[in-house]
């Protein structure tokens, strides 16, 4: 599986298609960094996604994209093309959301407003004690 984490503001910004660098002015300094050297390896900045593996499990992606944001598109397969940037990191172009398998979210109300827009998906609310089980 695939997992990408994106605050519900962004998700709302970019719906259906989310592209990395439409909302590049709110990155860090080392979001840029890396922004920068993606850009340079790759010619544009990709949309990063964790893969699950035996070294790192459903739950550790979970986890790091929550780090990310407060909701999680979850995806059986992406269309290429596909960069590996990490053992477990991948990138691709753009990423569609309505695409995804699942969706996890940390809150009620994340999950009431997701619900309006993916009504056919299967919607998960985590807690964060799950999430501190490895």
């Amino acid at each position: 599986m695939f997992f990408h984490g994106i605050d519900l503001k962004y998700l709302w910004k970019q719906y259906p298609c989310l592209f990395p660098d439409a909302h590049a002015s709110t990155k860090t300094k080392s979001q840029i960094e890396d922004r920068e050297h993606l850009i340079q390896k790759f010619g544009f900045e990709p949309v990063h996604l964790l893969e699950s593996n035996k070294d790192f499990p459903t739950m550790k992606c979970l986890k790091e994209c929550f780090s990310f944001g407060e909701i999680i598109f979850a995806f059986h397969y992406l269309k290429g093309p596909i960069w590996q940037i990490s053992s477990h990191e991948i990138a691709v172009p753009y990423l569609d959301v309505r695409k995804c398998k699942f969706i996890f979210v940390r809150s009620r109300n994340h999950r009431e407003q997701v619900e309006r827009i993916f009504c056919n998906k299967n919607i998960f609310q985590i807690k964060n004690k799950v999430l501190l089980v490895e």
